[in-house]
């Protein structure tokens, strides 16, 4: 009765109501012109690296320029975008999906003003804050996860190493020289919140050896049954473990050949610590994609086994990706992504002109009988 009497109808339950819950309906913040033409447009053409238009059959264009952001962001660098977007868009920007930043305008001369403002702004070292460029055949954004800012089970960084291959690869997100577009993804362990398995080369953090066991805590922290039933593979057992000094405590042992190095049992129980300075580093994927041109979506392979973390510009890694890169920008036919040219030239061959080392440990062994006799791709074929 107290809602009745503070004005509540029970029968007309949103009225005069005030919420804050949840997000606002997403088409409440298109650009005029974007509402006006949604569901009409006829084509689109990319004119310069980082530049597009879409043409409207009414006749209205879009013109966006794309330009390079960052997962991480301070608030001063969100502001000067919003002032960017009030300033030149009618304070409308959009993100993609890969942290790129697309500032939007309805008329070709507002195209050129905006270009020539985004090219001025610099940081005090000299580098653009807003490159443009990302679209077509070159490479856009890495996408990646938390890395040693957020996470809590990484085996590398996220920030300093896509900072640091996106450095290497800049020439290639301002120019569209590759046969077909190129994404790289970075994920820092094996639970993989970065999408590497599909990409066309990805930077995977690798644990490589199971967690440490900190038996004086243990019990005192986590619940051991929890930390117990977190594991995939069932390498814990709850045991009973003398300590130094005599006392018997509850803890849990591993069964080191089942451990996967996943980091579930931490997150579950902080007693069980996964990091390593000499243990942890990086694997490099390639050849996966997503798409269903030309041949159908293909997982990234494992091409260089193990790489240590070298903090703070990991050269070895970067170096190994470059290469990669310029192998695959010179020998590839057009429109043919990553994997579908180291196919067509032979695995064997891709890893002696990319100057990899193959060891056993990059044999794919995974034979399961469902792998060849699933439909596992929306490809359609006559």
């Amino acid at each position: 009765m107290a809602f009745v009497s503070s004005g509540y109808n029970p029968d007309k339950p949103m009225e005069n109501r005030i919420t804050d819950i949840g997000p606002r309906k997403y088409d409440e913040f298109y650009p005029e012109v974007i509402a006006k033409n949604k569901g009409k447009w006829l084509y689109h053409e990319i004119l310069d690296p980082g530049v597009l238009v879409h043409v409207s059959e009414t006749g209205d264009e879009v013109y966006t320029v794309r330009v390079g952001g960052a997962r991480l962001m301070s608030v001063t660098h969100i502001r000067e975008i919003c002032e960017i977007a009030d300033k030149h868009c009618g304070g409308h920007v959009r993100f993609t999906t890969r942290n790129n930043i697309e500032f939007m305008v309805d008329n070709k001369e507002k195209l050129e003003p905006l270009k020539n403002d985004l090219k001025n702004r610099k940081f005090n070292g000299g580098s653009l804050k807003f490159p443009i460029g990302g679209t077509g055949a070159g490479i856009t954004n890495i996408i990646h996860t938390q890395g040693w800012i957020h996470c809590h089970t990484p085996a590398t960084d996220a920030s300093g190493t896509v900072k640091a291959a996106m450095d290497v690869l800049y020439d290639d997100f301002t120019s569209m020289r590759l046969p077909a577009h190129l994404r790289v993804s970075m994920a820092c362990c094996l639970n993989m919140c970065g999408a590497v398995h599909c990409s066309d080369i990805a930077i995977l953090g690798y644990h490589r050896k199971p967690p440490m066991l900190d038996h004086e805590y243990l019990d005192k922290m986590c619940e051991i049954p929890l930390a117990v039933s977190a594991c995939p593979t069932a390498a814990i057992k709850p045991a009973k473990v003398k300590l130094a000094n005599g006392k018997e405590v509850k803890s849990v042992v591993i069964k080191n050949e089942r451990c996967m190095f996943c980091g579930n049992c931490y997150t579950m129980c902080p007693s069980m610590p996964l990091a390593d300075d000499v243990g942890d580093g990086i694997v490099l994927m390639a050849g996966g994609k997503v798409s269903n041109r030309i041949s159908a979506p293909k997982f990234s392979k494992v091409v260089v086994a193990f790489i240590p973390n070298e903090m703070p510009r990991w050269p070895t890694m970067t170096d190994t990706i470059k290469r990669m890169v310029d192998v695959y920008a010179k020998g590839a036919n057009k429109y043919e992504r990553f994997g579908e040219w180291a196919e067509r030239i032979g695995w064997e061959r891709f890893f002696d002109i990319c100057e990899l080392d193959f060891t056993h440990h990059l044999i794919d062994d995974f034979r399961d009988p469902a792998y060849y006799t699933w439909r596992q791709t929306s490809q359609f074929k006559f």
